[in-house]
């Protein structure tokens, strides 16, 4: 981008001094000459203002768009990742249930086996 305007400014400004020059080449008296060159100078800059409002009325148009498609993208991102963290979390969930339910199975399964490993004592 910085590039273009660097390139536009010096096609300009070689235009404005490839104009003067000739002009001070031109037959004509000095008077003639210097309305000449501060007409084609005007002109000139007056391109060079046309161009340079249409250059940054586009790299304002160009980066509004860019904004607004980085956060486009950024809120797609951010819903997808929220949409994954749910779905992890449900399924963190589902297994700590299950889980519990397997815990407290071995829990009954063990106090089973030690109340009928245990001996009856006799007593005496």
């Amino acid at each position: 981008m910085a590039n273009t305007g660097s390139t536009l400014l010096a096609l300009v400004t070689g235009a404005a001094i490839g104009a003067a020059v000739g002009l001070l080449y031109a037959p004509e008296s000095g008077d003639k000459t210097r309305k000449k060159i501060t007409k084609e100078s005007k002109k000139a800059q007056d391109q060079f203002n046309q161009k340079y409002k249409e250059t940054s009325s586009n790299l304002s148009s160009k980066a509004k768009k860019a904004r607004y498609d980085f956060e486009t993208r950024l809120e797609e991102t951010l819903s997808s990742a929220s949409y994954k963290a749910d779905e992890i979390l449900s399924a963190m969930e589902s297994k700590l249930e299950d889980l519990r339910k397997q815990n407290a199975k071995l829990q009954k399964d063990v106090k089973s086996e030690t109340s009928s490993n245990t001996p009856n004592q006799a007593v005496v």
